[in-house]
């Protein structure tokens, strides 16, 4: 049943075969110039970043997701955050700035220091984005987008490239955090990982239907669930993928203080005793 249903998504399809080539042509780019591209990191991104795309896309959420509701939602939930999330293994980012040059080099890290990417770079925002989208399956906003034809490109176009943007500046390290800030948002992420569990829970305890969707009768397969039971279980999937998905995020942060520690313990090391004299002076005078 669930192996053996596939639909095809022409957006996908598209998005998958992009995604491929480009990817494809840095690494092809490098081997002209006689560097070496790591093969674990090709087959990261091809097998588990856009194979898992593919899964979710062509199989079993993506057919059934206009019928089912907790296929709906965790089609969503897994594109916004497991498949970014499984790309960026594949280390895109660092891929574009050694292939396509210096000045590519340069148009990169101006990307990615620009202050979108310090938004979305932020550990804080992509969990409380998370908790805002999921807080549509509350409301009759997830049934149009589930029987709307038009919404079909949105989601498997526009979902995982939001993804993305989430979670490649926080993988790939490209913005600069204080040692305050950094604590900061270690602390908000324990708290944005109880409010990504509200959506969750809410469908999973309520006994109305929230989103308000017909019933469809007649055509439905005898195994598919109530209405109400179909909701709980998209419940239970969000709580799920929204807890699971904050771990990556805390290990991040986790990661980047241990870096920034690293790094101003080694500037530390290298001041002379004048230097820390005058450091620790100054410091001093700033607390009195």
């Amino acid at each position: 049943m669930f192996l053996n249903t596939w639909s095809f998504d022409p957006f996908a399809a598209a998005l998958l075969v992009l995604a491929a080539t480009v990817y494809l042509g840095g690494v092809l780019r490098l081997r002209s110039r006689g560097h070496h591209w790591p093969r674990r990191l090709t087959l990261a991104y091809l097998g588990l970043g856009l194979g898992s795309y593919a899964v979710v896309s062509f199989g079993f959420l993506g057919a059934e997701s206009t019928e089912l509701r907790w296929a709906f939602t965790t089609r969503i939930a897994l594109l916004l955050f497991v498949v970014p999330a499984l790309v960026s293994l594949g280390r895109p980012v660092a891929l574009a700035r050694v292939a396509l040059g210096p000045d590519g080099r340069r148009r990169v890290d101006r990307a990615t220091r620009s202050w979108p990417a310090r938004v979305f770079g932020n550990a804080i925002f992509a969990p409380a984005f998370g908790c805002v989208v999921f807080l549509v399956f509350l409301t009759p906003v997830s049934a149009i987008l589930r029987d709307s034809p038009a919404s079909e490109w949105s989601i498997s176009v526009l979902t995982p490239l939001c993804g993305l943007l989430l979670v490649l500046p926080i993988a790939a390290h490209s913005v600069v955090r204080t040692a305050f800030f950094i604590t900061v948002e270690f602390l908000l992420a324990f708290v944005e990982l109880l409010l990504d569990a509200i959506p969750g829970l809410l469908l999973r305890l309520n006994d109305g239907i929230l989103d308000h969707a017909p019933v469809i009768l007649g055509r439905l397969p005898l195994w598919f669930p109530s209405p109400l039971h179909d909701q709980h279980l998209s419940g239970d999937f969000l709580w799920f993928i929204a807890e699971v998905a904050d771990v990556p995020v805390l290990v991040l942060l986790f990661v980047r203080w241990m870096r920034l520690d690293r790094r101003e313990g080694k500037r530390l090391d290298e001041l002379s005793d004048e230097e820390m004299a005058e450091l620790t002076r100054r410091h001093l005078d700033q607390r009195s």
